[in-house]
């Protein structure tokens, strides 16, 4: 296997973590970007944060890069979610498309979730996939006003899997060789999530959303394995996909309404 040159945001925790470190012991060249305890620190929720990722990433790497994996996000429910969860990422995967062009076998996934098919906001999606984050995240401090601030997470990723179907198929993608995909885990144990699953309430209305038949909640690494695999030249034809790592979660909320 030859060693690639991937990028992982979110690298600092979490999925991130646990991905950067397992391409790393396949012998790959890791650069991970996060706030804080990584190559790149930047905030995603703001223009400067996204622009300070794509400088220094072309910096660090020459201005080539083989994959491209989008783990950074929060779970906060509040409005400037909208911001990370789906402009962050979305301004990552567009702002270093052009070091993945000059790349070899180049490959870009994110990391959505299964909270993509609960009940939504369409004034935030259809601002987010607008791409007015001005609207979009005065539409999700519509919803916090009236008392649906539980909207907010769901939406980011509702239109952040809609922006990946939609995009993969272009020119720029598709057209270039480059696949792009989505990965909608269920709930996983990381820090973002350890203090909600430490309240036995709490754990009950997370198990309640996302019921997960098959060995319940996930550990980091089951995620890294697919993203990894995701973004591997091995990966020839698999684009505009929203594969969900949920242990049947999907399966049960939605059962075959989708076919």
């Amino acid at each position: 296997m030859s060693s690639r040159t991937c990028l992982v945001t979110g690298a600092a925790s979490g999925i991130g973590e646990a991905t950067a470190a397992r391409l790393r012991s396949q012998g790959h060249t890791v650069i991970g970007a996060d706030l804080a305890n990584a190559d790149i620190h930047a905030d995603l929720g703001t223009a400067e944060g996204r622009g300070e990722l794509v400088a220094r990433a072309r910096e660090l790497t020459g201005g080539r890069l083989d994959a491209v994996i989008s783990c950074a996000g929060t779970a906060a429910l509040e409005p400037p979610t909208v911001r990370v969860n789906h402009f962050g990422a979305v301004a990552t995967l567009e702002g270093l498309r052009p070091l993945l062009a000059a790349g070899t076998d180049p490959r870009a996934v994110v990391v959505s979730s299964v909270a993509s098919v609960h009940p939504c906001d369409p004034a935030i999606v259809d601002a987010a996939l607008a791409g007015d984050e001005p609207a979009a995240v005065a539409a999700a401090q519509a919803a916090a006003d009236r008392g649906e601030s539980h909207l907010i997470y769901g939406s980011s990723k509702a239109a952040l899997s809609r922006w990946v179907r939609r995009t993969a198929v272009t020119g720029d993608w598709a057209g270039a060789g480059i696949p792009l995909n989505a990965v909608a885990p269920g709930t996983v144990v990381t820090p973002m999530t350890a203090p909600m699953l430490a309240d036995p309430d709490v754990r009950r209305i997370v198990d309640a959303g996302v019921p997960m038949p098959l060995h319940g909640h996930a550990a980091p690494d089951a995620v890294a394995t697919l993203l990894t695999w995701l973004t591997s030249a091995e990966n020839t034809h698999i684009t505009g996909q929203v594969v969900f790592l949920d242990g049947g979660a999907d399966a049960v909320l939605r059962g075959d309404s989708t076919w």
